[in-house]
């Protein structure tokens, strides 16, 4: 009698009380029907370009997670640039460089992976399911966004359809198909852990991430991800991990950004992007209540570029921006893509707290520089230049700065520092002397050499904090 009791009580739960999940979804369908548009990348260049073959060479071959590796650049790079060299017949011989993933865009031969699949690649050749292979061209990349177009002579070949990354909810499931450490066409599911995730990497500013929890390893880079409808809503990129494999965090470009970057590619052959000239910092609980705000949200701005964009649309240090073209911005790392999105020259209406008010300016967006332009720019209109590729912002030496360093010339003073300037040790405040054993005398100088930097390379800083001299290591990102 008890449980007739219960089971009648099941029955006339409030619906609030009712089951919101129920069952787990069957994946066979949707690999078979979208699995074929699903390629496999390899890339070879020739022999002798890396480091790690020119080790081998000279020092019996050093894996590159080796604590000796780096002892052993150091002393490769002061060799005589004539002994660096490798002309040994072994050397011309081409050698496989990565693997990764893509997906087939369109039935005559375009194809979508990431910019770091086929970035330096000499020979890129892509492998279908059915085994057939075709060298492939590239059409064009994107670094920023880490997306890739590739071009092989085919026609009839199976397509992918596209969805919509806007309409993916935290929670919904998805899959991934891919060739991770080679094993092609490997599925793995998940779901949608965030979105509009914001990844400690420079040229990761203007791609709000799609986070999940499907397992991606190296060589799915490029590859797509699924909703349960079979349409691709996002394009996977990287990893989360202290060892290099899945640790339960694996980011996705969101596959709307990556209709607008193809699109471009394809029409331009590059990629332009807004601009708004301004370096934007997070509003913390603190600087919130200083400004009279109910809560931190929005991007403070904390310098502005000469010439910039905001700067002539009458911005000013301490506005913070809470909504641009019409788009709400919750923190600081929303606003970058925002931004990036909006097509340059369009006038669109910035809503910014300023003085406890709020205010509306009308800014035409700009076209976001290249590297090379921004690190030969005069920099922000107190003198300052930002680099990305080291996480180091820096300016002029004051006065305070040569009396704490007790430099009576050169040098440049950091002002900010991230990302692989934090790992180094460099420390707000610091002063620069020396970078990969040149002098510098002003940011100028910084600049010239900073250009000639190398991604992957890791170069000796000679600092001074508060007048003791220090050589550390920064690593320049790639």
């Amino acid at each position: 009698m008890r449980y007739l009791l219960l089971l009648s009580l099941y029955f006339f739960l409030p619906a609030s009380h009712a089951t919101l999940v129920q069952g787990l979804p069957d994946f066979t369908a949707l690999v078979e029907q979208e699995g074929a548009a699903v390629v496999n990348i390899s890339t070879t260049k020739a022999a002798g370009k890396g480091l790690s073959s020119q080790l081998e060479r000279h020092f019996g071959g050093v894996p590159e997670d080796s604590p000796l590796y780096d002892l052993f650049k150091h002393f490769f790079d002061e060799m005589p640039k004539e002994q660096q060299k490798d002309d040994s017949p072994r050397s011309q011989q081409p050698k496989p460089k990565s693997l990764g993933s893509g997906f087939i865009y369109s039935a005559d031969g375009y194809i979508i992976t990431n910019h770091h699949v086929v970035d330096g690649a000499d020979e890129i050749i892509v492998r279908l399911t059915d085994r057939r292979e075709f060298e492939a061209k590239l059409i064009g990349s994107d670094k920023r966004t880490d997306l890739a177009l590739l071009k092989v002579e085919a026609t009839g070949l199976p397509v992918v359809k596209l969805g919509s990354s806007d309409k993916l909810k935290v929670g919904a499931w998805v899959l991934a198909i891919g060739s991770p450490f080679g094993f092609e066409h490997s599925v793995t599911a998940g779901i949608v852990s965030a979105k509009k995730r914001s990844l400690p990497s420079g040229n990761s500013n203007y791609v709000p991430f799609i986070q999940t929890d499907v397992a991606i390893n190296p060589g799915n880079s490029g590859g797509p991800l699924f909703n349960l409808n079979g349409e691709v809503v996002g394009v996977n990129a990287q990893i989360y991990s202290g060892s290099g494999g899945f640790m339960g965090l694996s980011f996705a470009i969101p596959v709307d950004l990556m209709k607008n970057v193809i699109k471009q590619i394809q029409d331009n052959g590059s990629v332009s992007r807004g601009w708004l000239g301004v370096m934007i910092q997070e509003v913390t609980r603190d600087l919130a209540e200083s400004f009279g705000m109910e809560k931190p949200h929005g991007a403070l701005v904390a310098e502005l570029f000469d010439n910039g964009p905001a700067k002539e649309a009458g911005f000013q240090l301490g506005d913070v921006i809470v909504k641009f073209n019409g788009k709400e911005v919750g923190s600081s790392s929303e606003l970058p893509p925002i931004v990036g999105s909006t097509p340059v020259g369009k006038a669109v209406i910035a809503e910014v707290l300023r003085d406890g008010k709020r205010v509306e300016i009308e800014v035409a967006v700009g076209e976001l520089p290249t590297d090379a332009e921004l690190r030969s720019s005069t920099g922000a209109s107190n003198g300052s230049l930002h680099y990305d590729k080291l996480g180091l912002t820096i300016t002029d030496m004051t006065d305070a700065a040569r009396e704490a360093s007790k430099i009576e010339e050169g040098g440049v003073l950091v002002k900010k520092v991230e990302n692989n300037g934090v790992d180094a040790g460099i420390k707000v405040g610091d002063v620069i002397v020396m970078i990969n054993r040149q002098q510098i005398d002003n940011p100028k100088a910084f600049a010239s050499i900073v250009a000639e930097l190398k991604p992957g390379q890791r170069v000796p800083v000679l600092i001074n904090r508060k007048g003791s001299p220090t050589f550390l290591a920064i690593k320049v990102a790639e």
